[in-house]
């Protein structure tokens, strides 16, 4: 399966720390010296700019403007500095996300999952779940074998150098006890010796 992009639109420095850790990312990273450069591309109907997160200033708010690009697909960075683990965290996020837009229900074994309401639904019993669990669903439901604790809390939370392994354990463990006492489902997401699977 071919990687996401992601595109830095005048964000060179960030470029260069984005380079110097690729085999630890999980999306493809274009760099565009300048906004025009990268309008150049978008004109031109490149789909892997048109369709990757794209990471712009406050100043180059002008992006929004072509009609080109999907809006919700922009991340404005307007606070600088930011710590590099909150910004995995929302790329990755991102990227999920993008990966479903394109559907707002799709079925997850027998279960419907509604991204925008953030409901899981069963015959006619529904549960709303947080952001982070979706995330959680949305990569496991896309893996056909188990995935370990730092493969999720490499993709799902981004590379966060700070974050313990007990934290995704604990967003595994509430989700799967609210699937359980919701559904009455003990296998919705599946534990095994390598990690988690649905």
């Amino acid at each position: 399966m071919s990687k996401q992009s992601v595109c830095l639109v005048e964000f060179s420095t960030l470029y260069n720390i984005f380079d110097e850790m690729n085999d630890l990312l999980s999306f493809k990273v274009l760099n565009y010296q300048s906004s025009k450069e990268f309008m150049t591309e978008i004109e031109s109907k490149n789909p892997e700019c048109i369709n990757s997160t794209i990471i712009i200033d406050k100043n180059n708010a002008s992006i929004f403007s072509s009609f080109e690009i999907i809006k919700n697909n922009i991340l404005v960075l307007d606070s600088l500095p930011v710590k590099i683990e909150k910004l995995f965290d929302k790329i990755n996020t991102q990227l999920i996300k993008q990966k479903y837009n394109f559907q707002s229900n799709f079925q997850i074994k027998n279960y419907t999952l509604n991204l925008n309401s953030r409901i899981i639904t069963y015959k006619k019993t529904q549960l709303k779940l947080t952001e982070k669990e979706i995330d959680i669903i949305l990569f496991l439901k896309e893996q056909k074998l188990p995935q370990s604790i730092n493969k999720l809390q490499h993709v799902v939370w981004g590379y966060a150098f700070n974050l313990e392994t007990h934290t995704v354990e604990t967003h595994i463990y509430r989700l799967r006890k609210k699937i359980k006492d919701k559904f009455n489902d003990e296998k919705f997401i599946v534990s095994h010796e390598e990690g988690y699977v649905i």
